[in-house]
């Protein structure tokens, strides 16, 4: 996709996280969803290499949600990249549903792994890359982690281990919106420069504004050297929704008939603003 056509996929994205956060009728993790919303945008639509055709293809780059919550901010990705129908998509949350709140493994519908105990896909993403490197298959691991998640052990366990392997078939995507279940990361568990943390555990970093199109695209370009490649894409929790930006009461919360069309006026206007002003953001 160019650049037009990957800002009005995130533009879509974000109006599909908001219809099916309404119409399931229960509390969602829309925050966390909307500050992804870019660079999931990117991810399907430049960078993974896949067939929608064939969901189980055998060397289709492989994508885990570590942060498993955030899966309002997944199926719409999967759904604009043709992997699941729009009647799939509108069964979110029903009953016998496969889509539900925390991805549930069914490589069909192009979910590589279950996911909800944050740490473990992450982890389980350094074990599918090395596997690759072990069998000398061609396909990448993309892994998106969230920032609050960077408090469980495991997280440094992997990226130990992913360096030592000198995985550089694997990058991880650190969605920095510095907010998390409880509040400001700040304030629940410090974790300062999240960029360098990752070099120390021998990453190569790239660190981008998690929003701007163009810096995501160049970052998923750039040569890891030989090492796993970590970009921390600094973003803010509730972005596109101005009064869900940085309110943390949008963590996991229910949209109602008045907030929704509230939301959906609010996204409309940013993209308003957006095409007004020539941002990339």
């Amino acid at each position: 996709m160019s650049y037009p056509e990957l800002t009005e996929f995130a533009r879509t994205m974000r109006q599909k996280i908001l219809d099916i956060s309404y119409h399931s009728g229960t509390s969602t993790h829309i925050g966390g969803a909307l500050s992804m919303t870019d660079v999931m945008a990117v991810l399907y639509g430049k960078v993974l290499n896949f067939d929608a055709q064939d969901p189980r293809w055998p060397e289709r780059d492989r994508f885990i949600l570590s942060k498993g919550h955030g899966v309002l901010g997944f199926y719409p990705a999967l759904l604009g990249a043709g992997i699941i129908s729009q009647e799939v998509f509108d069964t979110f949350q029903q009953n016998g549903s496969d889509l539900i709140a925390h991805p549930v493994m069914n490589l069909d519908l192009g979910i590589e792994s279950s996911n909800g105990s944050l740490g473990h896909g992450i982890s389980m993403a350094v074990g599918i890359a090395f596997a690759a490197k072990k069998q000398a298959k061609p396909f990448h691991t993309y892994t998106l982690v969230g920032d609050g998640e960077t408090n469980e052990g495991s997280v440094w366990e992997a990226a130990m281990l992913a360096s030592h392997l000198k995985l550089d078939n694997l990058t991880a995507i650190i969605d920095y919106n510095k907010q998390q279940n409880d509040g400001f990361g700040k304030d629940v568990l410090h974790i300062d420069n999240m960029a360098e943390r990752f070099r120390a555990f021998g990453w190569h970093v790239i660190e981008v504004d998690g929003h701007d199109i163009d810096a995501i695209v160049e970052a998923f370009e750039e040569d890891p050297l030989n090492k796993p490649k970590a970009i921390v894409a600094n973003t803010i929790k509730g972005k596109g929704v101005s009064f869900m930006e940085g309110d943390n009461s949008w963590h996991h919360n229910r949209l109602t008939k008045t907030n929704y069309e509230a939301a959906v006026a609010a996204l409309n206007n940013s993209n308003n603003e957006r095409s007004d002003n020539g941002n990339n953001v």
